[in-house]
């Protein structure tokens, strides 16, 4: 699976960004998608991740109720919808992809294939 980020960018604290990541290469619909982030000087952190049909969401308690996470398996794309920014949010934001939903959701080994990251700078 080839994986495509894209949508960061910068803002002020309070604001709103979506990223989205388009995938190709095998079936989407199979992998559980994940977003990473890593903010400089910092070690990369989960964010979230959604089951392979969507129906289950898993959010990082920094994130729960900012951030929604969804995918649409007919446009091999998974999004992360990020309202209420904080600076702390700022970070480079990796989407990635994993076969199984693994009983530890911020396992990088868990996830088999990442895209190349895009930038949110989030500015107070």
């Amino acid at each position: 699976v080839q994986l495509q980020a894209s949508g960061g960018g910068s803002v002020q604290a309070g604001g709103s960004l979506r990223l989205s990541c388009a995938a190709s290469g095998r079936t989407f619909s199979n992998y559980v998608m994940g977003w990473f982030r890593q903010a400089s000087g910092k070690e990369r952190e989960f964010v979230v991740r959604i089951s392979t049909s969507g129906a289950v969401k898993y959010y990082a308690d920094s994130v729960r109720g900012r951030f929604t996470i969804s995918r649409d398996n007919a446009k091999n794309t998974v999004y992360l919808q990020m309202n209420s920014l904080k600076p702390e949010d700022t970070a480079v934001y990796y989407c990635a992809a994993g076969r199984y939903w693994h009983s530890d959701a911020a396992l990088e080994n868990a996830y088999n294939y990442w895209g190349q990251g895009t930038k949110v700078t989030v500015s107070s």
